[in-house]
């Protein structure tokens, strides 16, 4: 009988032990990446550095959204952290006159703003259906263990609601750590 429950601990043990094992590899480690980017069209060239998460959120309808959330880090300047949400072609008509809308279950609202315009350095046209937002006043205000539900405005006064787990939530502040800590992940 002892050994049976010997047994049964064991099992039970490895089981606790394998369940953490796939927690901490389905959440996507921070990836980093240097990149050479025109600032503008001619000779004028900088170096930055972009540190980024990106995971795939879903909307109250099913459809499946794009989240990236960066670091930009430029020489002589501040840093600056963004998430850039993507929807599928065609899905949505965001309204990037407002701000996005960030509420943790404890009912706490935040803003971003809406940054698109800058999206893309050469004054590409942006479409419809994604939006980037300044993450940088209020990413440390946003607590790490508690979810969080984006609102994205839409033109059509239907909002989209797309719900955030609180490891999405800590890996975004992780960004915000010093770079040596970050090249190393």
């Amino acid at each position: 009988m002892r050994a049976i429950l010997g047994f049964i601990r064991a099992t039970f043990i490895l089981g606790i032990l394998a369940g953490a094992l796939m927690i901490n590899l389905a959440i996507a480690p921070a990836q980093a990446a240097t990149r050479q980017l025109e600032e503008a069209p001619g000779p004028t060239v900088y170096q930055s550095e972009v540190y980024q998460s990106r995971q795939t959120l879903k909307d109250e309808q099913g459809n499946s959204w794009q989240a990236i959330a960066f670091k930009r880090t430029l020489p002589d300047s501040a840093d600056s952290l963004y998430l850039r949400l993507i929807g599928f072609p065609g899905t949505t008509n965001l309204d990037h006159s407002l701000p996005l809308t960030l509420i943790d279950s404890m009912g706490k609202t935040f803003t971003a703003a809406d940054v698109s315009q800058d999206m893309f350095m050469d004054q590409a046209p942006l479409g419809a259906d994604a939006g980037e937002y300044n993450l940088q006043p209020i990413l440390m205000q946003l607590e790490a263990a508690i979810p969080l539900r984006l609102i994205l405005p839409t033109l059509d006064q239907s909002a989209i609601n797309l719900n955030v787990s609180p490891g999405v939530v800590e890996e975004w502040r992780s960004l915000t750590a010093p770079q040596s800590s970050l090249s190393s992940k």
